[in-house]
């Protein structure tokens, strides 16, 4: 009788460890499950941002003004929208390190105090450039546009500089030239004041058809850091809209851009130490 409740007694208190154990595996396993359900944070990656070159060779040289004036159409089809392709160039524009970008509707207004319809002359340049006050002016083209899988979009850009700004030889004050003068003189003509040039200082074009791996590998460069890793589509989102593409190609053609104006302080400053 003494052994069977000894045997009694002890049952609870080997079954107890059993029990805790067993919640102890329930409680690891609820967390387990509530740790998959935690969305993880997302890492971060640096956006390959682009620079100015004018800081290289002159460090005490502020940040570049500029303005874009909005894009003409020759892609050969209706369907663009040139000033939200503008927008989309003067955004990534202003990314530049060491550019600032003057707003588009401000470039717009100016053209209108000037009743010019668009930049069709480097008269009509140098004139946004007086109203604006700014350093340079981008002005280009959409040379081709197909918003349909793979997309494609074709850009011609060309910098106009007021002399004496961004490192260019003549004197950054016109000395009260007025912009209507400019704007009035015969197309296709010097301009009334010597140190204006008809020719851009810089120009660039590109012809992105998303169809070459090659453009597709530029663009998934472009959109790491810029779009969402857990996206469904990722970096092809700049694929799957026009917009978004235009995004790529106004970064695409401002790199151009900044290559050639870099290229052009180099050949200036080897020039100058000779």
């Amino acid at each position: 009788m003494k052994t069977a409740q000894r045997m009694l007694a002890t049952t609870p208190r080997t079954g107890a460890p059993i029990l805790r154990a067993s919640a102890a595996l329930t409680l690891a396993a609820l967390l387990v499950l509530v740790g998959c359900t935690q969305p993880r944070e997302e890492p971060l990656l640096n956006p390959r941002v682009l620079v100015a070159p004018y800081a290289l060779y002159d460090p005490d040289q502020p940040d570049a003004l500029w303005a874009i004036a909005p894009l003409r159409n020759e892609s050969g089809t209706s369907i663009v929208d040139t000033l939200s392709v503008s927008d989309a160039l003067v955004a990534q524009t202003h990314q530049v390190r060491g550019v600032s970008v003057v707003p588009l509707n401000r470039t717009i207004a100016a053209m209108r105090v000037l009743q010019m319809q668009s930049v069709d002359t480097p008269d009509d340049a140098h004139a946004l450039i007086e109203t604006l006050g700014v350093d340079a002016i981008v002005v280009g083209t959409i040379t081709a546009y197909d918003p349909y899988d793979p997309p494609v979009m074709g850009m011609s850009v060309a910098l106009f500089v007021r002399p004496g700004s961004l490192l260019t030889t003549g004197s950054p004050d016109r000395g009260g030239l007025d912009p209507r003068t400019l704007r009035s003189t015969a197309r296709e003509t010097s301009v009334p004041h010597p140190e204006w040039s008809t020719a851009p200082t810089s120009v660039a074009s590109e012809h992105l058809n998303a169809a070459n791996h090659e453009v597709q590998m530029a663009v998934r460069t472009f959109g790491e850091g810029r779009s969402s890793t857990r996206s469904a589509l990722g970096w092809r989102r700049y694929l799957a809209s026009m917009p978004l593409y235009a995004d790529f190609v106004s970064y695409r053609i401002t790199e151009r851009l900044l290559d050639a104006e870099r290229a052009r302080l180099a050949r200036t400053h080897d020039h100058a130490a000779r």
